[in-house]
């Protein structure tokens, strides 16, 4: 285990993350946690939002603020990075014995529920669930105190040959507050592409701010070992 998470430009971790799930797909590996932290700032968001009417002046705006615009697999709404985030990629294969109906379900719990776990252990009210004026708002977001401080997304592909589908299912936790200037990205980029939604930053929490000395890194690395170590071998 490592002292703290890998130190990656958004770019690069985005692209650490797709690299780590083709090789689970190319069966050089059955599963995988890739756990990083951004150097820089980015607002990332899914492939599918560069189709946006004003989508180009937006990118020129936000880069102007600060905030260039990346683009990335996984589907969700615009989510900012930067180095108060630490992502989570957990990465398998999709077990034969439970089935494909109920698999989102069972990777979302399976990224949700130690985070959730972790974050009682440190005496926080966790769950899992939708939050009112946050962004990239989800089913699975994971709360604390009644606030969004982890979004969650995911990415299928089928493995090659035949074999079964292969799941990257992605949280980034806000580790440091910078709720202010995260949700003005946000929110100024919907603005500029004529969206309806607008976020607060009072919906979200940062987990040092109720934990202030959290060895976070170290209790996630533990968690997710034993995610993998628990998947059905089949």
């Amino acid at each position: 285990m490592t002292d703290q998470p890998l130190a990656l430009t958004v770019d690069a971790g985005l692209h650490a993350e797709q690299d780590l799930l083709a090789a689970v797909c190319r069966g050089e590996q059955a599963s995988g946690v890739l756990i990083w932290r951004p150097t820089d700032r980015a607002l990332v968001m899914p492939r599918r939002m560069s189709r946006l009417a004003h989508f180009e002046e937006a990118c020129a705006e936000l880069a102007i603020a600060g905030w260039p615009v990346l683009l990335r697999e996984t589907g969700g709404e615009p989510v900012p990075q930067s180095s108060s985030v630490v992502n989570v990629a957990l990465v398998y294969v999709a077990p034969r014995s439970e089935g494909d109906h109920g698999r989102i379900e069972h990777a979302y719990r399976r990224l949700c529920d130690p985070l959730c776990e972790v974050l009682r252990e440190w005496g926080g009210l966790a769950s899992v669930g939708e939050i009112d004026g946050a962004f990239c708002d989800g089913r699975y977001n994971v709360n604390l105190n009644g606030r969004k401080l982890v979004g969650t997304a995911q990415r299928w592909r089928q493995g090659l040959g035949g074999k079964r589908p292969v799941v990257l299912v992605h949280g980034a936790l806000l580790l440091d507050n910078e709720r202010e200037s995260m949700v003005a990205a946000v929110n100024r980029f919907n603005e500029c592409c004529a969206l309806d939604q607008r976020c607060r930053a009072d919906s979200h929490i940062a987990l040092h701010e109720v934990v202030p000395h959290a060895p976070l890194h170290e209790r996630l690395e533990r968690a997710y070992a034993g995610v993998i170590a628990a998947l059905p071998k089949d």
